[in-house]
């Protein structure tokens, strides 16, 4: 009897608890509290944005470009060759 009565007891904790977070999660008041976090969170973000300094650009001319040589001495490889040479 008491093991039916502690089953009892578990099974209807399980479903109270889902009950009651569905029913909290679904209220118009964590809605409510919900939208204006996420508000007050976009308003922050638009102040601070706002208040960040502008660097001056200094990467003008930075990269050189080269002239690629095309240097006949140099062996070609090839992926399958590497890895079946004996050669070291």
């Amino acid at each position: 009897m008491i093991k039916e009565i502690k089953y009892f007891l578990y099974v209807l904790t399980i479903i109270l608890f889902t009950f009651f977070t569905i029913k909290h999660y679904f209220s118009d008041t964590h809605k409510k509290k919900s939208y204006r976090s996420v508000q007050s969170i976009e308003e922050k973000i638009v102040t601070y944005s706002e208040n960040l300094p502008v660097l001056k650009n200094d990467t003008d001319n930075i990269v050189e470009y080269v002239k690629n040589i095309n240097n006949e001495s140099k062996k070609k490889y090839h992926f399958w060759e590497l890895l079946f040479n004996d050669e070291k």
